[in-house]
Formats: structure tokens, C-alpha cells, sequence
């Protein structure tokens, strides 16, 4: 598909500088562009690519002021990445979108079907399901009994969804995700021995939520583990048993969340973020990368870091010390010494 630049600045709202016929039909990095392609300049360290970048078409902001010739026609809009994401989700629709239901696939006669499905090869549909229009099963998912899928979910390969689960509608969960596994909850007996605690409870994903590859959701004990309407959870994530996870939190890679620990709101975590079971995590609290939560955090818009985590500020006058550490245990040492030759000498 081609556009013109006319036409793509008619779709963002935005100003067209230079040729409004110039016409692309694929996207690059700026740092990478190639004639007829489309790219963005959001970030001001990548300016430098935008005077010999090849792409055709450049998005960037209205601020923008070239320190030199540009070779590109611009396009100007209030925010260069929110303009060329939505750019981007536009051509992902456009996208010739798979349909039918495989013969190799497996589905009980209980289960309840949407319209425009697409259901893979191997893919298994359990007793007294639940399944929306336009729902996307991708080859060998396998989807537990009683479970309900809203309208526009689509379940990539290898994805696998136990029992119970309610998961809603445009939600994109991602390869070998695991929903609703067993929680991990043994209990010591009189011998020593752990015993299995049954987790009877379930996952409750609600809408616009998108779940990364290789993460696993557990089920609750008693009740439900819930993830709010628009959160967004990055690749080898770990949800534990009756957490709740608020609207429109997002977690970068391999954090972990442990059991019953309750998330507010437009949460920001880094990745590799630990955080210790039964506490609470007040709204927009941002937490950086690596940090370990050892206690709740009530104070809403909290910007943390380190482990034990601390208030960002705090932290960074920390690290200026800790860092210098080894360099101060010297000059200590170097102080102790003439310390104990003044004391020889006034003795002397």
C-alpha cells in the first residue's frame, strides 16, 4: 500500500513541509531509512540521522528546528511517537486478518462460539466455553474448561489458559503464556512435610489488556487474581496468586509480584522489580529498574529505586556515597594511622 504525505498528515492532524505527493509504502528507523519508507524523530539524540537519513517522509514534532538542511519531507505534529505508534496500528489493521476454524483443532460440543473466529491447528477448546466474535486462537493453544473470551482477544501459540478464566475482550496475550496455573501455596505439616494448599480461586483479566510472552498469571487461592482494564505486562513475568493489578499499569520484563499484593493504578515498574507478598502499591507509583519492594508504598506518584527500595532522591544521594565506598574505607585507614601517630607523639 502506498501513501502520499498529504494524505498521511490528513490522518494525524499534522502539517506537511516540503513535497505533499511524496509517497512511501514502508516504515523504517530514521537511522536505517531507505527511499520510500516512512520514519519518526522523537528523541533528540537521533536528530543527528535525520540530515542523512534516506527515508523518504520524516514525522516529527512541531518544535522541531533543523540545525541544518533536511532532505526529507516533514511532517509536523504535536507528538512525533504517539503520531507514528498510532501510524503503525493503523497498518497492523490493515493486514489481511486470518479466519476459519482448523479440522485438526479440538472443541467440545459445549462450547459456545462467536462469529469471523479463527481457531489453529491443535488448538483445543474445552467443555462449556465461552467465546466471543472475532477471537484470534492461534496453533496449540489450549483453553480450560468454563473459560470466557471476549470479542477481538487474540491467543498466540502455545498459550494455555486453565479453568475458570475470564479473560476479556481485545486482549492480546502473547506465546507460551500460562493463565491460571496453581498458586504456590503449601503449607509445613507435623512431619515436616509440605503440603499442597488447593487453589480454587481464578484469573480475571478484564478488557484492552496485553499479556507478554512466557509470563505466567496464577490463579488465586480463594477468589480471583484480577488484572485491571488497559494493564500492559511485558515478556517472563511472574503474577502470583490473588494479586490485583490496577488500570493501566504497565511492567517492563522479568518482574515478579508476590502472592496478594495489591497494585494501584497508572503503575509504572521496571524490569527485574521484585515485590514482597500482603502489601499495597498506591497509585502512579513509578518504580526503576532492579528495585526490591520489601513494603508498601502509600504515597501516591512515588518514584523509587534499589533494594531495599528508596525514594529516587534519597537514592541517588546514596549512590553517590556508596559507589565511593571503597575509596573512602582508604582514606579512613589513611586517617587512622596518623591519628595513632599524633597520639605516639604526644605521649612521646
Amino acid at each position: 500500500m502506498n501513501f502520499t504525505a498529504a494524505l498521511i498528515a490528513e490522518y494525524l492532524k499534522g502539517t506537511v513541509e516540503g513535497n505533499p505527493e511524496a509517497n512511501v509504502n514502508d516504515v523504517t528507523k530514521i537511522e536505517e531509512g531507505k527511499a520510500g519508507t516512512l520514519s519518526f524523530l522523537a528523541n533528540p539524540k537521533y536528530e543527528k540521522y535525520i540530515y542523512d537519513t534516506l527515508s523518504t517522509i520524516v514525522i516529527v514534532n512541531d518544535d522541531f528546528k533543523p540545525q541544518k538542511e533536511v532532505t526529507p519531507t516533514l511532517i509536523r505534529v504535536k507528538n512525533a511517537y504517539e503520531s507514528f505508534a498510532a501510524l503503525l496500528r493503523l497498518y497492523e489493521q490493515s493486514k489481511p486478518q486470518k479466519s476459519g476454524i482448523s479440522k485438526l483443532s479440538s472443541i467440545s460440543e459445549s462450547a459456545k462460539l462467536g462469529e469471523e473466529l479463527y481457531v489453529g491447528d491443535f488448538t483445543v477448546i474445552s467443555d462449556n466455553v465461552s467465546i466471543g466474535n472475532r477471537v484470534q486462537l492461534y496453533p496449540q493453544v489450549y483453553i480450560g474448561d468454563n473459560v470466557s473470551i471476549g470479542e477481538g482477544t487474540i491467543i498466540h501459540p502455545g498459550v494455555k489458559v486453565y479453568e475458570g478464566t475470564i479473560i476479556g475482550a481485545h486482549c492480546v496475550i502473547h506465546a507460551g503464556a500460562i493463565i491460571g496455573g496453581d498458586g504456590f501455596g503449601f503449607a509445613p505439616n507435623q512431619e515436616n512435610n509440605y503440603e499442597k494448599v488447593p487453589q480454587v480461586g481464578r484469573v480475571i483479566i478484564e478488557d484492552h489488556v496485553d499479556v507478554g510472552a512466557n509470563t505466567t498469571i496464577d490463579r488465586a487461592t480463594m477468589g480471583a487474581t484480577i488484572l485491571r482494564k488497559g494493564v500492559k505486562i511485558d515478556n517472563l513475568i511472574m503474577i502470583a496468586h490473588n494479586v490485583e493489578v490496577g488500570e493501566n499499569t504497565v511492567m517492563a520484563a522479568q518482574t515478579g509480584v508476590s502472592g496478594s499484593t495489591k497494585i494501584g493504578k497508572n503503575c509504572m515498574f521496571g524490569g527485574q522489580v521484585g515485590l514482597i507478598g500482603h502489601i499495597e502499591i498506591a497509585d502512579g507509583v513509578k518504580i526503576a529498574a532492579q528495585s526490591g519492594i520489601p513494603k508498601g508504598i502509600k504515597d501516591e506518584g512515588a518514584v523509587v529505586q534499589g533494594s531495599p527500595a528508596l525514594e529516587f532522591g534519597h537514592f541517588q544521594r546514596s549512590y553517590v556515597l556508596f559507589k565511593n565506598l571503597p575509596k573512602l574505607r582508604n582514606q579512613l585507614i589513611d586517617l587512622e594511622k596518623k591519628v595513632a601517630e599524633l597520639e605516639t607523639t604526644v605521649k612521646s
